[in-house]
């Protein structure tokens, strides 16, 4: 096990000295060459951007860190959470941080090398070589605050929110109070569940925690009429988060709350061709109609739903009088709307196929194609002819 993380903190540190050599000094460029990084590592944006920061950071600010990772002392988990905590730091403070932290290591017990006393050492490092930046590192961080959600299995995901410690914990505690008064009301829920009702009911504008929580805010879930009817349990789908079993897709419909739109499907490619309008503005319904057909950002490696995505025209409305249609409009989050305009890049789409291409700075292309809103069927020979 040892020659094996040897190898592995080996490697590592060879994959930071190449990116670090390939990365662009400039901020917005380097935002740039991760993203042309990510069909490559396979993984999201935040994750490569991430790596290419560290690496960055290890060579030219930490490195006697990474001479560590060379020895095979540290690995990349430990290496990049030292980085973030030094990552307030100017270059000369965080050289300062990577020699003192090198020295106590070196006669240090076989436990400091363990990431979490690692990163504690780190922390009070920083603290030691710039303690009159402790104000100005926490308003900082706090400039960061965000809430980002993170699918995950069985139809379950997660709403995470970064904020200041003290606001967080009062919010955690109105919810606690909240979900313990409903526990001594007689609920059966457990205090984790609870718990959960209550912030999305806090979220949501509901009465909080006094029954499971309904949704009313836009959520487009496509299911085929059998699976509605309970014929079948397969084909539906939640925007941004991917297949659901039928019974889900049902308890979603048959929400109070719930609208209902007719979409019309071509049965030999499963793409819509016709919504039922609740509205009179055809704009609007073209856009929702694009959204119902893309469902996410057209770039194949991203997976934004398409109602918080840009109404883009392929061909460029003002330069190339591209009409505003179904066939010159697609989804593209706001991102990678401006990345079909940046140096290097080149995208091109093909509206029948449903099909999107992809060349990057470094040369790679990839090309990715928009599922169905229902399965396509093949034509029977008995069939009566479309029109």
């Amino acid at each position: 096990m040892q020659s094996l993380r040897l190898w592995r903190a080996r490697i590592d540190a060879e994959e930071m000295r190449v990116l670090a050599s390939a990365a662009p000094s400039d901020e917005g460029e380097m935002a740039w060459f991760a993203e042309s990084l990510v069909p490559e590592y396979r993984a999201s944006r935040e994750f490569v951007l991430g790596r290419v920061h560290t690496a960055v950071s290890l060579v030219s600010r930490m490195p006697r860190l990474l001479s560590l990772m060379d020895d095979g002392k540290v690995e990349y988990y430990a290496a990049s959470r030292v980085v973030d905590v030094t990552g307030v730091l100017t270059d000369s403070q965080a050289r300062l941080v990577d020699s003192l932290l090198a020295d106590k290591l070196t006669s240090a017990a076989e436990t400091m090398w363990l990431p979490h006393n690692l990163v504690r050492a780190a922390r009070r490092l920083v603290d030691k070589v710039d303690p009159a930046g402790r104000v100005e590192r926490a308003r900082k961080a706090d400039q960061g605050r965000k809430v980002t959600l993170e699918h995950g299995e069985n139809c379950q995901s997660r709403l995470v929110t970064t904020m200041r410690s003290e606001v967080a914990a009062a919010c955690y505690a109105r919810v606690d109070s909240l979900a313990r008064q409903r526990k001594r009301d007689g609920h059966k829920r457990t205090y984790d569940q609870l718990r959960a009702d209550v912030v999305a009911d806090l979220l949501l504008g509901n009465d909080p925690g006094t029954k499971t929580p309904e949704v009313a805010a836009v959520v487009y879930v496509h299911m085929p009429i059998d699976t509605a009817l309970s014929i079948s349990e397969t084909g539906a789908e939640l925007d941004g988060y991917g297949p659901i079993p039928g019974a889900i897709g049902r308890e979603i419909a048959t929400n109070p709350t719930s609208t209902w739109r007719k979409v019309l499907c071509d049965p030999a490619t499963g793409d819509p061709v016709d919504l039922g309008r609740s509205r009179y503005r055809p704009s609007a319904t073209l856009r929702e109609a694009m959204r119902v057909r893309d469902r996410e950002c057209v770039i194949p490696w991203c997976h934004r739903p398409a109602r918080h995505c840009d109404t883009d025209h392929e061909q460029e409305w003002a330069r190339d009088n591209g009409p505003t249609s179904l066939t010159n409009l697609t989804a593209r989050c706001r991102r990678h709307h401006r990345m079909k305009n940046a140096p290097g890049w080149t995208t091109t789409h093909n509206p029948t196929r449903g099909t999107t291409t992809v060349t990057t700075p470094l040369g790679a292309t990839h090309t990715g194609r928009r599922e169905p809103v229902l399965p396509a069927r093949a034509p029977h020979a008995d069939d009566p002819p479309p029109f």
